[in-house]
């Protein structure tokens, strides 16, 4: 999964494209070109590395056997993606299809999959999680079909429950809950705490907190801050962790010269710990005891959650939509799905085949899946960035015991000028 931020030349590179592209589409006048032995290529752009990009190396290959005349040619970005995609779109010459997650700042780049999906018999679009598609879509049309995701959840060390005769966490537990445990669960003269509390966290994953206390940082039209990004319930949620921290039942992790939260999880430090499906792997070859738990509860209001996702896209310039389509339809297919190992399952008759969702480790992160309708600031709003940027500033600050409420209205008093732009 990317970082959800991109810089400020990747955003100039897409919309002074989009400024100047012709956005007519063109998927019925396909011309591209042709190798020395006759087949059309396929370029296909991807950020992975490694044995994930391995795996994305045996799809192409799978789908070059059941299309002979195609050679798709796999792109490895790598850390660069996002400023090698940029160029190439500015030099029209983006690849036909590629991973996607910044819609906004790639949507007028894109082709929309309308038309392919409605008119493509073979692809049931209800068989996939349909909160997947608040991510991949912009104004009502879809720019990317769902390829990976993860939310977030509760990893809980079983043997430190073991040892404070706290009970293990289950779902339906509320926010009280949980800081009772912390509570119980830290011996500050141990240097072991109850929750890991990251002194710069990432607004973006905030969001299902602030959600699931029945706020958000944006209305959802998108026109509106003040009122939300400071409302009480969004302060209480950002403000419950840094006061943790001063009770001493949670610890900062991840700082400037300290170790990540997964590395402290992993040394039996911290007894619970928030996050994706990222460390799971990591925590069973550490072989810590652990369990997952899904998110609580705000008392009696609805557990919402924020899901980190990933697509993949067609390029509007691309000189061979309908072949574009045809990989963007055999990556979303069962075979492709199961072949990516490395990425949670996105469409529901794979999990059920799979049985995925009954292991209980992953089974809090399919449950959350169905709690994340909401969708994230960033694609409301053009200019999230800007205003992000003080919103960042100011939980960085109440994470230290700064004062929220005074933090929150500057943040907003500081953003109201990029709202309406």
């Amino acid at each position: 999964m990317r970082k959800w931020l991109t810089t400020l030349l990747v955003l100039i590179l897409v919309f002074a494209l989009a400024a100047c592209s012709d956005n007519k589409s063109s998927s019925g006048s396909d011309q591209a070109a042709k190798d020395s032995k006759g087949k059309t290529t396929l370029r296909f752009a991807t950020w992975d590395s490694g044995e994930a990009l391995k795996i994305q190396e045996e799809i192409a290959k799978k789908f070059e056997e059941k299309n002979p005349n195609v050679k798709v040619q796999v792109e490895a970005y790598g850390d660069g993606f996002d400023q090698k995609l940029a160029a190439s779109f500015g030099a029209k010459n983006p690849p036909d299809v590629m991973y996607m997650w910044n819609f906004p700042a790639y949507f007028q780049s894109l082709e929309p999959l309308d038309n392919f999906i409605k008119s493509d018999a073979e692809m049931d679009i209800d068989d996939f999680y349909q909160g997947l598609f608040n991510y991949s879509s912009m104004y009502g049309k879809v720019y990317g079909m769902p390829a990976g995701f993860t939310t977030r959840v509760v990893y809980y060390n079983k043997d430190l429950f073991d040892a404070a005769g706290v009970p293990y966490p289950k779902d339906g537990w509320t926010w009280d809950d949980f800081k009772a445990a912390a509570k119980k669960l830290s011996n500050p003269a141990k240097k072991q705490y109850g929750f890991g509390v990251r002194p710069e966290p990432d607004t973006y994953d905030l969001q299902g907190f602030v959600w699931s206390n029945g706020s958000s940082f944006i209305s959802e039209d998108g026109k509106k801050i003040n009122g939300y990004m400071n409302s009480p319930e969004t302060i209480e949620s950002i403000k419950m962790f840094g006061d943790m921290v001063k009770d001493k039942s949670a610890v900062l992790v991840g700082g400037k010269n300290q170790q990540s939260g997964d590395d402290i999880f992993k040394a039996g430090k911290i007894a619970m710990w928030e996050s994706g499906i990222w460390p799971l792997e990591g925590f069973k070859e550490a072989k810590v005891n652990f369990g997952t738990v899904e998110m609580p509860a705000f008392k009696e209001k609805p557990v919402k959650g924020v899901i980190a996702s990933s697509a993949v896209s067609v390029a509007k310039d691309s000189k061979n939509k309908k072949l574009a389509w045809e990989f963007v339809k055999f990556y979303s297919s069962a075979e492709a799905i199961k072949m990516r190992t490395a990425d949670l399952p996105v469409r529901i008759s794979v999990v059920k085949e799979m049985k995925t969702e009954q292991d209980p480790l992953i089974s809090p992160f399919y449950k959350m899946l169905e709690r994340s309708n909401d969708t994230p600031a960033f694609l409301l709003n053009k200019n999230w960035d800007e205003i992000n940027r003080n919103l960042s500033a100011a939980i960085n600050a109440v994470m230290l015991g700064q004062d929220a409420d005074k933090l929150m209205d500057k943040a907003v008093k500081d953003s109201e000028k990029y709202v309406g732009q």
